[in-house]
């Protein structure tokens, strides 16, 4: 049997991010794992040039509490308890590079990931963060849509405590 202890579910707090944080916690669970929950926020003061100044600074803060805020929201307190949940929001200016250095330098044995399956124009233009980790990711990587069968995401109409 496979050993997993620690499980990453990345975020970008869109939909098909919150049915990867169900999966993950589901599968924390079931083995018994530590959940981490990441997000990871641009690097404003690495991304633009010096000439940006204090206004990079402020934006940098704002962008962290924000993201702190809604990343807080989203790991329950039951998560914190029974999973040992990690919140951690990290910077980069590459999304998929940070996601990957963290699961290197925890020894995460699973990645969760939301995708959006977004066409091949699309594709094309902007990449996909899902598909870069899959590809460099030191673990196995499950990716998965907004709409897949058989999740209920809680606080909403399907579930039995949004009726």
């Amino acid at each position: 049997m496979v050993a997993i202890t620690n499980i990453l579910v990345a975020t970008d707090f869109s939909e098909p991010s919150s049915v990867a944080l169900v999966y993950g916690r589901d599968l924390a669970r079931n083995y018994q794992a530590r959940l981490h929950v990441l997000h990871v926020v641009d690097d404003v003061l690495l991304r633009y040039t010096p000439e940006v100044g204090f206004i990079g600074t402020d934006l940098q803060r704002d962008l962290d509490t924000l993201a702190a805020r809604d990343l807080n929201a989203l790991v329950t307190d039951d998560d914190r308890q029974t999973l040992d949940a990690v919140v951690v929001i990290d910077r980069g200016l590459n999304p998929a590079d940070t996601i990957i250095r963290y699961a290197v330098e925890h020894s995460i044995d699973l990645i969760v990931t939301g995708t959006h399956g977004r066409g091949a124009v699309a594709h094309f233009l902007m990449g996909s963060i899902a598909e870069r980790v899959v590809r460099h990711a030191p673990c196995p990587v499950l990716t998965v849509h907004a709409h897949e069968r058989d999740v209920i995401v809680p606080g909403t109409a399907a579930s039995p405590e949004g009726r």
